[in-house]
Formats: structure tokens, sequence, C-alpha cells
């Protein structure tokens, strides 16, 4: 067949199995037999040997091909994947509502409700309509290219019905009748059986060999945009859900748009009841707000959309034997009491371990060595114990004292005013170390893969890292001689290590382990500051004077960077090559400098007449201000309308400007 020729053949060949792939795999309505589907992927596999130029990245044929990885690229989302929020009872869904009410200003709205699939979250990129690139969500930031694997899904297209440019998010998972399937061969083969779908399809997608992938047969749901370019954009979730499915995506069909908390409670009672109908599962419904302007209103928190909330169902139950109680030491130096158990299932995972708490939880719930104990899953995740099961007890069962020395390093434990937890004082303590390094290393941190718990425990026994600077200090020889330390093992870990050193300042300031800073502080010292120089000199007051950092934790940062120690740490990893400066977007800067509201914190009480309250943030936010809802001495400028209340007491105490309606608007002309 002349070139020509085969290349015309190639693309009707090419539409046609997408079509049939698309009818067969998202819509479950196939037209033509298994054997003729086959003879059109056989002709086309002949073509493109004979014409390996005419071969395309969205080719049906490259579903499954390509050699291993060796390992995985970072990819950074165009749009953070946050997580969702949580409710597990109807009281937490209504005050979801009214939270969602009091800050648009609204008396009702729209929700659509959502299957919240157990798999694992994925974001997909299609470039004028062809997929480019598949990341996992990772720390939401940056996730893994994971490009190969997906495209083993046949139900996720490689080009889209039109020429879009789109970032799209979804959950891939297992159906249970292919889990069912892996398992028995498994079985057959005497390999241990997979606890879950779930970590069934966070394996798959996370082998090396997309071939692997390719033999558990995963399926995907899309539920969500990035960001889209070249189309009309959606006003509305439904819109966008409607959308996705007209470009060939599969989309959920169990979903609904709803007026009002009450009819989500009733989507919620029926899935509750019926979840064992799906072919796969699910662990709770989605909440989303409809409207897409209102979710920009609403804005997110630092790990979650104030728009969106995840009802988990309630966790499954299991009674067991408790064993035993082992003490580990954080990174804080808190004491933390895990039972040992005989063996249970919870939500399809088999446990034996599970947080008691702390000291005061055991006296409170009066639990025994030797007692049947009640766990559950906190979330469908961690598992805890909440309970006795007291009329199963033989008289044998007998009482659990907590330590009275730290059982790494032998120093008294503590109990510090305030607190409930015992702790280890002691600053040289080795599982404080220890602690602090897996902290540094993890993925919402300097996020080194490879890293892991046992590797850095290894590292730490074997005294080549006492702290965050040993670890760029690593070389081959070192890691070659532990326990499974091959050569490319090794190879890939020094690689990730090099590469960490590129990351963002806040990276390593989350990672550092400051007291009271998260992720979130350490993003908002990053921006402020713009290095690690400028934060180390800030005294408490200029650090109390950035948004939202309160004086417990200038307190804490101050005397973290006071320490010789610490400086000692940071001059190291500054000469190993560790970035020291924020790489990241700037924070959004709106307005005009010269207005009287810019950069200054605003406090709106009582009824204005020219405005709604809604209107007069924007407003004031758009000149570059920002309006928050208490008093304080950190507030510029309480603007007070009709009666206004205890906001105008407090400003008048605290000598805070107080502005008339008249005022304010003569402000807002400048």
């Amino acid at each position: 067949m002349e070139r020509k020729e085969a290349e015309q053949r190639i693309e009707a060949l090419r539409r046609e199995i997408h079509e049939h792939d698309h009818r067969y795999h998202v819509l479950n309505q196939p037209v033509i037999s298994d054997q003729e589907y086959d003879a059109m992927m056989r002709e086309l596999l002949g073509l493109e040997q004979e014409h390996p130029e005419l071969v395309t990245p969205d080719s049906p044929s490259q579903r499954v091909g390509g050699e291993p990885l060796p390992y995985f690229e970072k990819v950074r989302h165009t749009q953070p994947m946050l997580s969702l929020a949580n409710a597990f009872n109807f009281e937490e869904l209504q005050e979801f509502d009214r939270r969602i009410r009091r800050l648009a200003e609204v008396d009702g709205v729209d929700y659509v409700c959502e299957l919240k699939i157990d798999g694992l979250a994925v974001s997909i990129r299609y470039e004028e309509g062809v997929m480019v690139r598949g990341a996992t969500r990772g720390d939401g930031t940056t996730g893994e290219n994971i490009t190969q694997n997906l495209k083993t899904i046949r139900s996720l297209p490689l080009r889209l019905r039109d020429a879009v440019t789109l970032e799209v998010r979804g959950e891939a998972f297992l159906p249970r009748k292919e889990f069912e399937r892996i398992n028995r061969q498994k079985e057959s083969r005497g390999e241990t059986l997979f606890a879950n779908p779930r970590n069934a399809a966070a394996g798959a997608l996370r082998q090396l060999d997309p071939k692997l992938t390719a033999e558990r047969a995963l399926d995907i749901f899309l539920y969500g945009i990035g960001e889209i370019h070249g189309t009309e954009t959606p006003g509305t979730h439904t819109e966008s859900l409607d959308l996705l499915s007209r470009l060939g995506l599969k989309v959920n069909p169990d979903r609904v748009t709803v007026k009002g908390i009450d009819d989500v409670m009733q989507f919620i009672d029926h899935w509750r009841e019926h979840r064992e109908e799906l072919g796969y599962d699910i662990d709770g419904i989605v909440i989303k707000v409809d409207d897409l302007e209102l979710r920009e209103r609403l804005g997110t928190t630092a790990k979650s959309p104030r728009w969106a909330i995840a009802y988990k169902f309630p966790a499954e139950e299991g009674v067991t034997v408790l064993r035993g109680v082992e003490i580990k030491v954080g990174r804080t130096g808190a004491v933390t009491p895990t039972a040992l158990l005989d063996p249970v299932i919870l939500a399809g995972t088999t446990v034996q371990r599970a947080t008691l708490h702390n000291e005061d939880f055991i006296r409170e719930k009066e639990i025994l060595l030797g007692d049947h104990v009640i766990v559950k899953k906190a979330g469908d995740i961690i598992p805890e114990v909440v309970g006795v099961v007291q009329e199963r007890r033989t008289g044998e069962e007998k009482p659990y004292q907590m330590p009275t020395e730290c059982p790494e390093c032998g120093s008294e434990l503590v109990r510090l005013e305030g607190e409930v937890a015992l702790r280890c004082i002691n600053p040289q303590c080795p599982a404080q170390t220890r602690e602090g390094i897996i902290h540094f290393v993890s993925r919402g941190a300097m996020n080194i893969e490879g890293l892991g718990e046992k590797v850095v425990t290894q590292l730490f026994n074997a005294d080549l890292v006492r702290g965050p600077a040993d670890l760029y200090d690593l070389k081959a020889e070192d890691l070659l001689p532990l326990e499974r330390m091959g050569k490319k093992s090794v190879e890939n870990l020094l690689a990730a290590i090099e590469e960490s050193k590129q990351n963002s300042v806040e990276k390593l300031i989350f990672g550092l382990g400051i007291r009271f800073v998260g992720a979130k502080g350490a993003l908002i010292l990053a921006q402020h500051f713009g290095g690690m120089e400028a934060i180390m000199a800030a005294d408490r007051e200029e650090l109390e004077a950035v948004d939202e950092i309160g004086p417990k934790m200038a307190e804490s940062i101050e005397t973290y960077f006071d320490k010789p120690e610490v400086k000692e740490t940071l001059r190291r990893l500054e000469a190993a090559g560790v970035n020291m400066m924020y790489k990241g977007p700037a924070p959004v800067q709106r307005g005009d400098s010269d207005s009287p509201f810019a950069g200054k914190t605003v406090v709106l009480t009582g009824t204005l007449e020219s405005m709604s309250r809604k209107e007069a943030a924007d407003r004031i936010e758009a000149q570059g201000g920002k309006v928050t809802g208490s008093v304080s001495k950190n507030t510029d400028y309480v603007i007070a309308g009709e009666k206004a209340g205890s906001k105008l007491k407090k400003a008048r105490d605290l000598g805070v400007d107080v502005v008339d309606e008249q005022a304010f608007l003569a402000m807002l002309e400048g």
C-alpha cells in the first residue's frame, strides 16, 4: 500500500476505533462484535508497522507500548488539586450550607451531588484535543507523570471530539469484577492478595512498566476542569460535566443537581442504602456549589475549596482483642500509644494496629490489656480504638501504665501545662531526630522520592544521617552496602535528593518542622519575606505584622532561628546548593497602590445604604485592601454603617480609625 493511501486508511481506522472505544467503555453500547474490533486493531497495527513514521501519540496502538520507565518525572499542576474538607453527619452539612449562604449573602444555593469514588485522583492534559500528559495528584501542587499508564485505560480517550486545550481531573479506579479476577489469579499462584480495589488501582498506576498496568483493566470517571481554552467557558458545574461528556470523556451518570441541603441529604441516604449495587467502591458523596462564579467568590483555604465538601459514610467498626501497647515518640517529642491488636478486617483492609490517642483517653475509656475493644477507621483511613466491650471481660485483663521515661533516650517524660500528651523534652532524643528527618523528606516538605520511613531509619541506624543537611552529603558508596539498595535504586535516590535542591523555599521551611508552622504558614512566610535570610533576620514584631502569623507562631519562629544548631544546619544546606529563595508565583496584588485601602486591613459592620456588604468588600479588595471579619490591633479601618454593633465598640476601645459611609464613599473615589 502506498504511503498516501496508508495514511488515509490509518486515520480512518483510528477514528473508527476511537468511536467504538467510546461506545463500549463509556456508553456501554457496543455496535460491533469483539472479532470485528480486533480485526480493525490488527489492521491498524500492521499498517503502523509498515509505516512507523505515521505512528502518533493518540493512536489506539499506543495504549500499551513503550519501554519501562526508570522513574516517574515530577509534574506541576497548572491549577492546584486541593483536597476536600469532610463532613460525617447532617449537622456538619447544615453548617457547611449556612457558611456558604452567609459568605455568598444568598438565601439558597444549588448543589451538585456526585458519588465519591474510592480510587486515585489524577489530572490529564489535552492540547488541541490530543492527550499529552497525565499525572497523579501528589501533594496537590506537584504530581508524578503517569501518562503511559493512564493511556491503558480504554474509557479515557486519547483524542477528544473537539480540538480544545483542557486540563481535566478525575478518579481512576478498579471495578469490583476486575479486582475479584486479579485476586483469583494471585490466589492460584500462591501470591499475597490485594486488600481492596483502591490499593490495586494505586499500585497499577505507579507501575514503571505500562504493560503491567494494562493487565489490570482500570476505569475512570472525570469530574472537574482545571483549565480550558478553545471553547466557551461553562457557567455551572453541571454545564462543565455536560461539556466533558460531549468531548467524549466518561462522566459518572449517578449525579444530581439539587436546591438546598435537604435534597442533598436525600441523595446521601439513597446511596448509603444502595452503594453495594454499584460495580465499584464509593466511600461517600461529594457536594459542590453549582455556580462557578459563586465558587470564585467563595475561594479556597490553603488546603480545601470553600465551595465543596465530602460527606463520608460512617466508618466501618470491628471488635478485636488488645494484646499490647507500643509507644512512639514523634518529632516534637509527643508520646503516642498504639494498640497492638489481633487482626481484624475494616473497610477492606486488615488492621493490627490502631491509635489510642493519649494517656487520658486510655483512662477515660477504662481500656485494659486483654480487653475486647471496638476499632474503627476514622474517615475510613486511620484505625483508632473507640471503646471497650466490657461485657466480654473475663477478669484476666490488666491495666496498662504509660511509661515515665522516653523509650528511645531514657529521659523523663513530662506533661506540659495545657497539653494532654506526655512529651520527651530532650532535644537530642534520637526518635525526635529520626522523625524530623522523615518529616523533612515527606511529600508536603522536600518531597524526596525513595526516602520513605524505612530508608530513613536505615540511614539513621547506620549513622549516615543525623540531620537534614547530612542527606546532601550522601554518596553512592554510602548507600550501596545497605539492604535493598541496588545500583539503580541508589542512582534514583541520589537524583531525587539532587532534584530537591531546586524546591521553592516554602518546602524547606515546612520541612524544618518549626512548631506551629504548617504548609500554609510556610508559604505565607516565603511569599512575604522572599527568602530564608530575611525570615531569619525578622524579629517577633516584624513576624506578627505578617497576615495570619499570630503571636504564638511568631514567637516559635524567632526562637527556632535563634538556635546555633539551626543556623549551622541552614548554612550547610545552602552550601550544598539547596535553594533558599521563594520561586512560586507572587501573591495576587490587585488595585491601585495609591488607593487609601491598598495594603490595609478593613472590617465592615452595620448596614450600608449605597451598596451591600459584599459589594463594599469587593471594591475594597479591588483597590488592594483586605476585608476581615473581626477587629484587632492590626485592623486599619472599620467601616461603620447603620446599626453597627460590638465591632464598632471594639474599634473605639482599640483606637482603630472608624469611617462612616459618606467618608467611605469618598475614600473609594480617592
